[in-house]
């Protein structure tokens, strides 16, 4: 993997990740396009450049993550990615085999996109209007919830947004809180695959070592703006416009597939 590549993964990574268009299906779509080589490095690397797009999700709201009086805000945390983190754990061999499945990626990219076009509308009611009034059923809720994204393609951020409209959140809420999820469940994700890496191969060369602070520095400035806008897109215009981006990107992986310029 060239710097250059390393920069336009990271930024796809920066651009996705929080936004609810699946940043596994934008990977597979872009390391194909730059025709990197597909190695246990290179899979590493795509989660643990994570690390600098959650490091984004701290800083923008440093004073939820740094309020130590307010011990429900991390309670809440706690019981909403419990139940990923027990399944993650549980399954993870499992996970992975489906990451290899692209098909598997275009048909979840699809069915997610058809169901934004329609979630604005499912879910009109909503009560809950800041962090404090989440219960602690409630974020276990939307927990189990984001469990749905261990399927490539599902994307983490529009199943725990999904999952706390159910659960009568308002959009920017239920964006936020999904944003507060990720911090706990990518860094468990990012840990156990360093962990496993460094196990296997005994730690990290001082190029990998340069790749990964590249890469986390740019996710890292290029989360930030993508949380900031996608918050206030939020709030004017809702999700049919992320449902309609799914299916295009869905289509296209599936023709990709189908031309065989990339592996079902």
């Amino acid at each position: 993997m060239t710097t250059a590549q390393n920069i336009i993964i990271s930024i796809v990574e920066g651009l996705t990740e929080f936004l609810p268009v699946s940043s596994t299906g934008h990977m597979i779509i872009t390391e194909k396009i730059l025709d990197i080589t597909e190695n246990d490095f290179s899979k590493v690397f795509t989660v643990a450049i994570q690390l600098g797009a959650i490091l984004a999700v701290v800083v923008l709201y440093w004073k939820k993550f740094f309020d130590f009086k307010n011990w429900q805000f991390y309670a809440k945390i706690a019981a909403g990615v419990l139940p990923a983190l027990l399944l993650g754990f549980l399954f993870s061999e499992k996970i992975d085999a489906l990451l290899e499945s692209s098909t598997t990626v275009a048909v979840s990219l699809l069915a997610g996109g058809i169901i934004l076009l329609f979630i604005d509308n499912v879910f009109k009611k909503t009560t809950v209007d800041k962090e404090e009034d989440i219960s602690f059923f409630k974020a276990i809720m939307i927990g189990v919830w984001q469990c749905i994204a261990m399927i490539p393609g599902v994307s983490r951020s529009a199943a725990s947004i999904i999952g706390g409209m159910q659960q009568k959140l308002t959009r920017h809420t239920a964006a936020e809180f999904s944003f507060f999820l990720a911090v706990p469940t990518m860094l468990a994700a990012t840990v156990y695959k360093v962990l496993r890496y460094y196990q296997d191969y005994g730690g990290f060369t001082s190029h990998e070592i340069k790749q990964l602070a590249i890469g986390n520095a740019v996710a890292f400035v290029v989360a930030m703006l993508a949380i900031k806008f996608f918050i206030g897109f939020l709030k004017k215009y809702g999700f049919k416009v992320w449902g309609y981006y799914r299916i295009i990107v869905g289509v296209l992986l599936l023709v990709l597939i189908y031309t065989g310029y990339i592996k079902a």
